[in-house]
């Protein structure tokens, strides 16, 4: 079974959930993956071992400035001509399956050749029916437009009755550990601002920001570039996150237990609606701007909440090489078995969603041992 993997590499999350794939599948004998990036230079990506003789393409990519998604600079940082000619000069013939996570040139060059696609992304789970905040027409054309794909398999932290899957979480342990510290990870806000209104507080908090070159430290803020390994160490130690409204690490943070402060970017409305949704669900905190009353009150009031979610990479990964796209489902349903919610979410969940749709959701939750012995059989 050979693979193509496309990967957005505009935001860490995409390639934080690949090198979760890329570890499940280096234990997959039978299946050979070539993973394929887009949407930032080759010189800004890093941590990339894992993914082996990986490729680079431009691709197709938005930009940010002071916390908010540029239209103007999107535009003329991008061009369709160039990514015309990247789609028509990629050759995806030779692969049994091109798997896209929000990655637009293998999508796209797969349908031209008519090579079999899957879309494995966060985004994949807004073409159904789950919460969404301040979408607009724009917004599902290029929900719809930008990497298309045959199958669409969304990851969401809940079902919502719909095929989607739980998240992928690439962390190494999901042992519990506090030391008071405060890990910030806001890449779209200028580090300057961040930086002086995190002075306001006595707390300690490890700052990871791109534009950060060399680790320093300002007072009670230790200011560290990215790192994987170094960034998943602090988040392992720390008492609590703030971010902006990306799926990856919240998902990280929920699973272990870390309580959750979200800025979701501005105009962006993947984030606007995963903010509202861990929000509505009592999983985290939001604020709209860099606010110092919201950031205390966070601070001293808000209590953590975990969730306990599978190994979705490995079985996913098994799932993808044994090439039988028709039994998602049993898939979907062996791997939410596994899922654990707080009470208090889990009792919220029973008030959004009316009696028809909790039946037909809990009955697919009494299926894990039918599930996974079919997923045996193939």
């Amino acid at each position: 079974m050979k693979i193509l993997y496309g990967v957005q590499g505009t935001g860490n999350g995409h390639i934080s959930r690949a090198r979760a794939m890329a570890e499940a599948f280096s234990k997959l004998p039978h299946v050979e993956v070539k993973f394929l990036f887009s949407g930032r230079p080759a010189s800004e990506y890093f941590d990339m071992g894992i993914f082996g003789d990986y490729e680079v393409r431009r691709g197709l990519t938005f930009i940010s400035e002071a916390g908010k998604v540029s239209m103007l600079k999107t535009a003329l940082n991008n061009s369709l001509v160039s990514f015309a000619r990247e789609v028509r000069d990629l050759n995806v013939s030779e692969y049994d399956l091109v798997v896209s996570d929000f990655e637009p040139i293998s999508a796209h060059a797969a349908r031209r050749q008519r090579v079999p696609t899957v879309s494995v992304s966060h985004q994949s789970a807004f073409a159904f029916d789950v919460p969404k905040q301040g979408q607009s027409l724009l917004d599902k054309l290029i929900m719809h437009y930008f990497a298309p794909t045959e199958t669409k398999i969304g990851l969401h932290w809940y079902h919502f009755n719909q095929p989607i899957l739980p998240p992928i979480i690439d962390l190494k342990t999901t042992e519990i550990s506090k030391d008071g510290t405060i890990l910030t990870y806001l890449p779209f806000e200028k580090l300057e601002e961040v930086i002086g209104v995190l002075q306001h507080f006595t707390h300690r908090f490890i700052c990871f920001h791109p534009s950060c070159q060399e680790a320093r430290t300002e007072e009670n803020v230790d200011v560290r570039p990215l790192s994987k390994v170094t960034f998943h160490e602090a988040l392992a130690r720390c008492d609590g996150v703030i971010a902006n409204g990306g799926f990856e690490l919240p998902s990280e943070a929920l699973s272990l237990g870390k309580k959750l402060l979200l800025k979701p970017l501005s105009g962006q409305f993947e984030q606007q609606s995963n903010v509202s949704t861990l929000d509505t669900l009592g999983l985290a905190n939001s604020m709209e701007s860099l606010d110092v009353g919201t950031i205390r009150e966070w601070l001293e009031q808000a209590e953590s909440s975990r969730v306990k979610y599978p190994n979705v990479a490995s079985e996913l990964a098994t799932w993808l090489g044994e090439g039988d796209l028709s039994t998602l489902s049993l898939l979907r349903e062996s791997l939410w078995s596994q899922v654990s919610f707080p009470e208090h979410v889990t009792d919220l969940l029973s008030d959004f969603w009316p009696q028809k749709t909790r039946k037909r959701a809990m009955f697919s939750m009494r299926l894990p041992s039918q599930a996974n012995k079919s997923l045996r059989q193939h």
